[in-house]
C-alpha cells in the first residue's frame, strides 16, 4: 500500500542573485518596499511538494500516489512522473489553466524569495483518494480546498498523516489551523513557519504537539537549516537532530520536500520519531548538494548507510 502525498505539482523558474538579500533591505523603509535582484543564472526544473515528496520516496523505493492537479502544459511532467514510478491515477488534468509555476530567487546566504502562480492546484480538491487507502499521508501546501478536503479523507478513513501547511499557510485562520493540526498525527513546520504557526494559532509548540491525534510515533518536527532538527513529542523537552555534516551547499530549493520523503519513509517503515528524522535529515543533506528539487540521486541501502554512520545513536 502505498503514501498518498496531497500537495502542489510545479515548474519552478530558478534564479540566483550573487548577493545577499539583507544587504539590498532597510528594514526601517519596508513599509515602501522596492527593490531588484539582478539575477544572471536561470533554470527551470520539475518541482512542487508533492512531485518532490515523491521523487524523494521513489529514490527510497517506496509507492506513492500523489494527489494533486496539471495543467495544459503538463503534459510531460505527467509523463516524468510516470517513468518515475510514481501513482498518477488520481493526478487532475486541467486544460483551461497552466500548471503551477513558481518564481525563486536564492541568495548566496540559501534565503529565498518566491512569487507563486497556482494555476491547476487551485483544482487539486477534484484530485480524491476514492476507494483507495493508504497506509500513510502527507497534506503539504496545496490548494486551499485541496488541503482541507485530503485532510478529512484521511482522518475519514483512519489514516495517520503529517500536516505541512508550508507556504499555504497564510490562506488559513488561526483556528483553521488548529482544526487541520487537531486531525493530523505529525506537524512540520520550518523554523519561520513555526513562529508564524504560533501567532497564527496562539499556541506554542508544545501545545500544538499536545492537539496532535494520540499516536506512539507522533510529534511535531522543526526544522532548523544547517542547525538540524528540534523533535517535540508529548510531555518531553525537544531532542535535537543535528544536521548531516556535508561538503558544500549549493542549492536550497527542495530540501524541505527532500526531508519530507525521509521523514514519511521511516514512519512508514514504523521506526523511532528520533530515527525517522535521522533520515530526513540524511535526505535534506544529500539534496543540497545538488541543483533543483529532483535532480539529486542516491538509493535505500546508501541512504541507510550515511544514517548508521552519521547518527550511531538512532
Amino acid at each position: 500500500m502505498s503514501i498518498a502525498i496531497s500537495g502542489s505539482i510545479a515548474f519552478d523558474t530558478i534564479m540566483v542573485f550573487e548577493g545577499r538579500f539583507a544587504d539590498h533591505i532597510l528594514p526601517d523603509q519596508v513599509q515602501m518596499l522596492n527593490v531588484a535582484f539582478l539575477a544572471p543564472t536561470m533554470r527551470q526544473e520539475f518541482g512542487g511538494c508533492a512531485a518532490n515528496i515523491a521523487y524523494g520516496l521513489r529514490l527510497l523505493n517506496t509507492d506513492v500516489l500523489v494527489l494533486g492537479a496539471l495543467g495544459s502544459d503538463g503534459e510531460a511532467y505527467l509523463s516524468r512522473l510516470k517513468s518515475l514510478g510514481i501513482d498518477t491515477s488520481a493526478i487532475v488534468e486541467k486544460p483551461d489553466c497552466y500548471t503551477a509555476q513558481a518564481f525563486i530567487t536564492t541568495d548566496l546566504a540559501d534565503n529565498q524569495i518566491t512569487a507563486f502562480h497556482p494555476g491547476a492546484m487551485n483544482h487539486a480538491h477534484e484530485s480524491q483518494l476514492e476507494g483507495r487507502s493508504p497506509r500513510l499521508g502527507i497534506v503539504s501546501p496545496n490548494g486551499r480546498d485541496a488541503m482541507v478536503q485530503h485532510a478529512q479523507a484521511f482522518s475519514d478513513r483512519g489514516v495517520p498523516f503529517v500536516f505541512d501547511p508550508g507556504q499555504a499557510m497564510p490562506v488559513f485562520s488561526g483556528e483553521e489551523l488548529r482544526q487541520l493540526i487537531r486531525s493530523a498525527t505529525w506537524l512540520t513546520v520550518n523554523e519561520y513557519e513555526a513562529e508564524m504557526l504560533c501567532r497564527k494559532t496562539g499556541l506554542a509548540l508544545s501545545d500544538l504537539c499536545e492537539s496532535l491525534q494520540p499516536h506512539p510515533l507522533g510529534g511535531v518536527i522543526a526544522t532548523l537549516g544547517a542547525q538540524g532538527a528540534d523533535i517535540h513529542t508529548r510531555g518531553r523537552a525537544p531532542t535535537r537532530v543535528e544536521a548531516m555534516p556535508i561538503g558544500q551547499a549549493v542549492d536550497p530549493t527542495g530540501c524541505g520536500d527532500a526531508f519530507r520523503a525521509g521523514l514519511l519513509y521511516g514512519l512508514s517503515a514504523q521506526m523511532s520519531l528520533q530515527r525517522a528524522v535521522c533520515i530526513a535529515a540524511v535526505m535534506g543533506g544529500i539534496k543540497i548538494q545538488s541543483r533543483g528539487g529532483q535532480n539529486h540521486v542516491v538509493t535505500e541501502t546508501q541512504v541507510l548507510e550515511m544514517v548508521s554512520k552519521h547518527y550511531p545513536f538512532a
